[in-house]
């Protein structure tokens, strides 16, 4: 295919578009955590050698490949500060960079492309557009949410969620979301014994202040110990050998994954869902869920796109349209039109760099990065923190700045955490709507703020020097 293919859209398994005068390259990663950045493509990402490092971080299809990539789209930047997107626009893509030509393929079979140049803002604002006439979209109204885990993370407890509701009066949260630590095992989604009165109760607690009851799940995978995994072993996704797909290592060891093809497993989720529906929540955080596109022997022969789609068509269908999916750990272009809302990066934790994943400087790249989904899909880049932590001020500002931009606000602080001030802040945090405008790739302006994300992008394991006006 030669020059630029503008709106029109090319159904093709393989498409290359000539590129001149390359000085940098878009690279997407697969799912709601792989780093998506601006790189040098002379310097590409080293391939992922190690099996334990990349699962769960990238995509194992493509975890060593050696040029430049991305899932579903793939841009360049030219000297001139144009760019050229080529995108897929439906999941199951990849677009690479390879002597001077963007190339994009579908894993299995062909589908729809669409090539784009021009401003980088417009561009992809451009892009995000086609997604969701093509996909659909849901979500659009905005959020704010409290939930559990950078509190309590796995020692939530019924005692500690009503003392964390009572406290919450007062502020203007949607949603109240029990996190990870209220089920009996990973795969075993019932109450544990730090939940006595059951999660009925819990939700008819937070529904009695006004607001949606969340709860957290991950349905496409399980614990090895787990009752599904020891008296459902037929629901395993496997390998050729015959093996348990391991998806990644967590909760003290490997979780695996479930066969999301399997009509059993689509059943029991389903009825998972509907229950826990029918228990008062309206709100789920799905997690891990790209567990449901891993390669495996799968019981019905299908791409892996569809795969992973076909099994998050069937849990929506379970809770019905009314219900708000977030998706985490999720391929982003296959989430598109079955979620409301998607993570755009890692989990923030509380300090710049702590040598894991949930850091805030990881985070705070990835999803700086993926803000332009937003016509698409709900953006949620993870929590702002207003206690006070190993973050610089200026961290946690700009933390809230990529929240107001996103439209999706959401924290985790107790209350007891809270000085007087700082819960002031969070109150007022939670009812302002700034206005919001993209000026340049890191520039935006945020109400009266000038804001530039730029310094993330060198900083490495130290906290950048901030720049912001107003």
């Amino acid at each position: 295919m030669n020059g630029t293919v503008g709106p029109e859209v090319v159904e093709a398994g393989r498409m290359e578009i000539p590129v001149t005068n390359v000085v940098g390259f878009y690279q997407h990663g697969w799912h709601s955590w792989c780093e998506s950045r601006w790189i040098d493509p002379s310097h590409p990402s080293p391939p992922i050698a190690d099996p334990i490092a990349r699962m769960g971080h990238a995509d194992p299809v493509h975890a060593l490949d050696t040029v430049p990539g991305g899932s579903g789209l793939g841009a360049v930047e030219h000297r001139d500060g144009s760019i050229t997107l080529l995108g897929a626009l439906a999941g199951g893509a990849w677009v690479h960079l390879e002597d001077g030509r963007l190339v994009g393929t579908y894993e299995d079979g062909a589908g729809p492309w669409v090539s784009l140049d021009g401003g980088e803002v417009e561009t992809f604002d451009r892009y995000a557009r086609l997604l969701a006439e093509r996909l659909g979209r849901r979500g659009g109204s905005g959020v704010r949410l409290w939930a559990s885990w950078y509190s309590f993370y796995e020692d939530v407890t019924e005692r500690k969620m009503h003392e964390a509701i009572a406290g919450l009066d007062g502020l203007e949260l949607d949603i109240i979301q029990v996190d990870d630590g209220w089920q009996q095992a990973i795969g075993d989604w019932e109450p544990n014994d730090d939940f006595p009165s059951g999660m009925a109760d819990m939700a008819d607690r937070i529904r009695a202040g006004g607001r949606r009851a969340g709860l957290w799940l991950a349905p496409f995978i399980v614990a090895p110990q787990s009752r599904l995994a020891t008296e459902r072993p037929e629901l395993l996704l496997r390998t050729a050998a015959g093996d348990p797909v391991v998806a990644g290592v967590n909760w003290g060891g490997p979780y695996w994954a479930l066969d999301v093809t399997h009509r059993e497993t689509r059943e029991h989720l389903a009825a998972v869902l509907s229950e826990l529906s029918r228990a008062g929540y309206d709100f789920f955080k799905l997690d891990f869920i790209y567990a449901g596109a891993l390669p495996g022997e799968h019981a019905e022969p299908t791409s892996r796109a569809e795969a992973f789609r076909n099994a998050c068509r069937h849990l929506r269908a379970a809770v019905g349209k009314d219900t708000y999916l977030l998706a985490c750990g999720a391929p982003i272009l296959e989430s598109i039109g079955v979620f409301d809302g998607i993570r755009i990066g890692p989990d923030v934790g509380p300090s710049w760099d702590d040598g894991t994943y949930a850091s805030a400087g990881r985070a705070m790249v990835t999803s700086a990065h993926r803000l332009w989904l937003a016509p698409a899909i709900d953006t949620d880049p993870d929590v702002v923190y207003f206690r006070k932590t190993e973050l610089s001020t200026l961290t946690a500002r700009h933390i809230r700045f990529l929240a107001e931009i996103a439209g999706f606000k959401g924290t985790s602080d107790t209350p007891a955490s809270l000085t007087d001030n700082e819960r002031e802040a969070l109150a007022a945090f939670l009812i302002q709507h700034p206005d919001v405008e993209q000026r340049a790739r890191y520039r935006w302006h945020v109400g009266e703020h000038d804001v530039d994300f730029e310094p993330i992008m060198s900083a490495g394991n130290r906290e950048p020097q901030w720049r912001v006006a107003g």
